[in-house]
């Protein structure tokens, strides 16, 4: 039997999970019974949380309520990009000595430090455990899904998130391509689809070509920073400057209600859901009680007012759009479907612009929350080897999202690799010295699209050493360029003469992690999964013992009075009293043990008198546990190529 896999979309404000067996998709609910789970992770006094119950009480504890971290996996500190979303966070970023993005928390009365990947690995170890939960046995294997146009460093860091979670990462795919999947084996309809993805952080534009069971990318685009959570920000921004307006506050004003980490994080959560309304109404009022200084907050948004607060990113998103047709070499006319995937789709504004730009309406047939997972499942199925005939005959085509090259002399960029091209791929290119009796050079590896490597950015570099003295110009040196199919790429060069070689894996660089700090957070992980677990345990105990005195109090009806006496009702509710006001005391703090042994002591002074009068009560709670149903979604197929 195939080992059971999971496809997961790592989102920048939500996730999916998902897996393929008995010939179907099924997304996976969490505990919640939500098919989405927030990208939220929260730190307490008391526990962590993630998910739907992080996402809750962040506006009560918004330093340690983490969001968006996906924003700064595989970046570093000084990236403009993180400097700019540091003041839309309302925790507590610092670099580290590799110049890499560090999160500052306080959990359990100390403070703690972790980097994206290691929080990226907490959202991930969840959804493998709703995984778990749901298939009944313990689940390895999984296929996460990055934006198309994430760099080679932000893939790694994907990878080393998996790693962390106790996850064997079969792949790491793009999420456009996963989409396509989704949407390719719904409609079974050959021809050119353009998927749009407009998700919570990221934009990702992709062109497939679909032909009788085959996927291949034609190109992709795209913008990691651009998404739902900026127009968020946008409209947040508006609120307060009207507020201020209406309330004759100064500028000084402005910058403090902005920098009130309660404040913002109150009204950014009101910002998202007026957002949601305006995608089906055309006004709302973003309302806030004694938002300032015990002053109300209420300013009407109209669906206008929003679009033309929200004007330069939608104008941003054509962009890609416009670039990815031009790298497949296609008119917008050649375009048969566009298929609009990620939950900032559903703006009015964005179908619109897109129906206007290609003449047709956009494809919004399969759920853009769930359609990236759903694909993500299927591949991993395949590369398991599973036996279904409804998906054996696929075959899918990928690409590369950036050019990737050498620096060569005048600090150019000499491109191996150009960007879009077929993965996994090998390429080679031949290169000389520039000094005579020159020894040794230096390979520095960078990706990007502009033409001196200060523009772009840096992978790594290696040493050749060895070389045979010569006039420059005379050592030829083949620098081989190979992507697999996760887009990781391995770089080695070997002087012909001498036969001289060295090479190196994209990976452990400055700023990356190491093996022995992902050994580390792999193992931190296992613990705090620990740690969630007893807390769990405690809280059941808890509920069990408050749902006894509960139902205690409820059986004292006149029937039972008139049984029992009233010295018997007056002494079993200072029982349910004493055990109320411990609860309240020590609920938090005591263990697991603690509480049963309170249960047990009150429950030994009440059932005598119960069942001395043959009353009865019932010594546990009866409580039931929701159903969660499963999707029934069609079939897909896919398969990979060699």
């Amino acid at each position: 039997m195939t080992e059971e896999s999971i496809g997961i979309d790592l989102g920048t404000t939500y996730c999916c999970v998902a897996t393929f067996r008995n010939g179907k998709v099924e997304i996976i609910p969490n505990d919640q019974g939500n098919r989405t789970t927030p990208s939220f992770i929260a730190f307490t006094e008391t526990e962590r949380l993630i998910g739907d119950g992080a996402k809750y009480q962040a506006p009560r504890n918004p330093n340690n309520t983490i969001f968006d971290v996906k924003r700064m996996i595989g970046r570093k500190f000084s990236d403009p990009i993180v400097q700019n979303d540091l003041k839309y966070y309302t925790f507590k970023v610092i670099s580290d000595a590799t110049d890499k993005p560090t999160i500052k928390v306080m959990y359990q009365g100390e403070e703690k430090s972790f980097y994206s990947e290691q929080l990226s690995g907490m959202l991930l170890g969840k959804l493998k455990e709703y995984a778990e939960s749901y298939l009944g046995h313990k689940v390895s294997k999984a296929v996460i899904t990055c934006p198309a146009y994430f760099n080679d460093s932000q893939r790694q860091a994907t990878k080393d998130a998996g790693a962390i979670a106790g996850l064997d990462v079969l792949r790491v795919i793009n999420e456009p391509t996963a989409a396509s999947i989704a949407y390719g084996m719904d409609k079974k309809k050959d021809g050119k689809i353009l998927i749009f993805d407009y998700g919570g952080g990221t934009l990702d534009v992709s062109i497939l070509e679909l032909d009788e069971g085959t996927f291949q990318v034609l190109s992709t685009s795209g913008d990691t920073h651009l998404g739902g959570e900026d127009l968020d920000n946008k409209l947040m921004i508006h609120c307060i400057k009207e507020f201020a307006k209406k309330n004759n506050l100064n500028l000084d004003k402005v910058n403090e209600i902005i920098k009130n980490l309660k404040l913002s994080r109150r009204l950014k959560s009101k910002c998202e859901e007026s957002k949601k309304i305006l995608s089906s109404t055309q006004h709302n009022v973003i309302t806030l009680d004694a938002f300032y200084n015990g002053i109300d907050l209420n300013v009407s948004i109209t669906r206008a007012k929003f679009e033309e607060l929200a004007y330069s990113d939608f104008t941003k998103c054509l962009v890609p759009v416009d670039k990815a047709l031009s790298d497949a070499k296609l008119d917008k006319h050649s375009i048969d479907d566009v298929v609009l995937i990620g939950g900032s789709t559903r703006i009015p504004k964005i179908k619109q612009m897109l129906k206007e730009y290609f003449g047709k309406e956009p494809k919004i047939d399969i759920n853009p929350d769930e359609a990236v997972a759903y694909g993500a499942a299927i591949q991993a199925s395949i590369i398991l080897g599973v036996n279904d005939p409804e998906i054996n005959s696929m075959v899918l085509i990928d690409v590369n999202p950036l050019s990737l090259g050498v620096e060569v002399r005048g600090c150019e960029m000499s491109s191996i690799i150009p960007r879009n091209s077929i993965i996994p791929t090998e390429k080679k290119e031949v290169y000389t010295t520039g000094s005579d009796n020159q020894t040794m050079v230096s390979i520095r590896v960078f990706e990007g699209e502009r033409t001196f490597t200060k523009d772009c950015n840096s992978l790594g570099k290696f040493d050749l050493t060895g070389i045979p003295p010569a006039p420059r110009g005379t050592p030829q040196i083949e620098v081989s360029f190979s992507i697999d199919r996760n887009g990781i790429l391995k770089v080695s060069a070997i002087e012909k003469v001498s036969g001289k070689t060295n090479n190196i894996v994209i990976k452990n660089e400055k700023g990356r992690l190491s093996d022995e700090q992902i050994r580390k957070m792999t193992e931190d992980a296992k613990k705090y999964e620990e740690e969630d677990k007893k807390k769990k345990e405690q809280l059941d105990a808890r509920n069990d013992f408050e749902n006894y005195l509960y139902s205690l109090k409820n059986t004292i009806s006149d029937e039972v009075k008139s049984k029992i006496g009233e010295e018997n009702i007056k002494k079993i509710m200072e029982l349910v009293n004493d055990g109320t006001n411990w609860i309240e005391t020590n609920g938090s703090t005591a263990t697991i043990e603690e509480i049963k042994e309170k249960q047990k002591s009150i429950e030994k002074q009440v059932t005598p008198i119960f069942y001395k009068q043959n009353s009865g009560i019932p010594e546990t709670p009866n409580v039931e546990t929701p159903n969660v149903g499963k999707p029934n979604i069609k079939k897909p197929k896919i398969e990979e190529v060699d």
